[in-house]
């Protein structure tokens, strides 16, 4: 197997979510492709196997020219399916963050740091790596997340709430006599029939209450100054509310997985 990083090789890497399974493939520096997956926990190692062939093949790369994998997953069940594909497909096993292996080059403050999720340390070595320290991570998904890296350099802790769409679910669930909606912006406020009334209100909270955590976390001392970061799937949707938010970054998670991949397959 060659571990080794050049010019002419490539990095595969991958975020697996509660939602979607995230790949990418990069040459350098450059994200050459990018795609998602379901995170369907009941697939078989052929499944993905499957999957990942068509996509290579399909987007004209060979599995050959794959130097290294990369992953960071919040799904264990679908952690051994994923090795195992990729071991038939690449003819090598991925390294995951937050294994003894992956050196993530950053001190974790957590009082327990293998409580993290790999993927929101791999947001913060990202977000120090482009923006110094400290910074903040926002990322919006399944759940929402926040990311704070201390001026020290270190990561500091965070906050987790249920993302908006999930939130605006258990409504749905719990609440008989309301109907299902999807999450949109509401150009109005004050809603004239049901449907209208929760989709603002989901909205409208869920963009003030990031509004006011950003608020928050620029009041605690020494965190004044720091860049707010904004990655997740339904960044897009709320970012043009979000004038706290300074830099939206979509594949924030992939270069982080890209950086660590760079330094753990060349130390290897």
């Amino acid at each position: 197997m060659n571990n080794h990083v050049n010019n002419h090789s490539l990095m595969l890497v991958a975020d697996v979510g509660n939602t979607h399974m995230v790949f990418g493939l990069y040459g350098g520096d450059a994200l050459l492709a990018h795609w998602r997956l379901a995170s369907a926990r009941d697939y078989t190692p052929d499944e993905l196997a499957w999957q990942l062939h068509g996509m290579f093949t399909q987007s004209g790369y060979t599995a050959a020219s794959v130097a290294g994998i990369m992953v960071a997953s919040v799904v264990p069940h679908l952690d051994k399916s994923l090795a195992a594909a990729c071991g038939r497909i690449f003819g090598q096993q991925p390294a995951f963050v937050g294994s003894n292996e992956v050196k993530i080059g950053m001190a974790v403050d957590y009082k327990h740091p293998r409580e993290v999720g790999a993927d929101r340390i791999v947001n913060a070595v990202a977000a120090r790596e482009r923006f110094g320290a400290p910074v903040i991570v926002m990322d919006c998904g399944t759940a929402t997340t926040f990311d704070v890296v201390s001026p020290a350099g270190h990561y500091a802790g965070g906050l987790i709430i249920p993302g908006a769409e999930v939130a605006l679910a258990a409504l749905c669930q719990r609440a008989a006599k309301l109907p299902e909606v999807t999450l949109a912006r509401s150009e109005v406020l004050i809603g004239r029939d049901t449907a209208t009334s929760m989709q603002a209100g989901s909205y409208w909270s869920a963009v003030d209450a990031l509004s006011g955590l950003i608020t928050r976390l620029r009041g605690q001392a020494g965190y004044g100054a720091a860049p707010v970061v904004a990655t997740g799937g339904l960044v897009p949707l709320l970012i043009g509310d979000l004038p706290a938010v300074d830099h939206h970054l979509p594949y924030l998670t992939l270069d982080g997985l890209k950086l660590l991949a760079d330094r753990h397959f060349r130390a290897c």
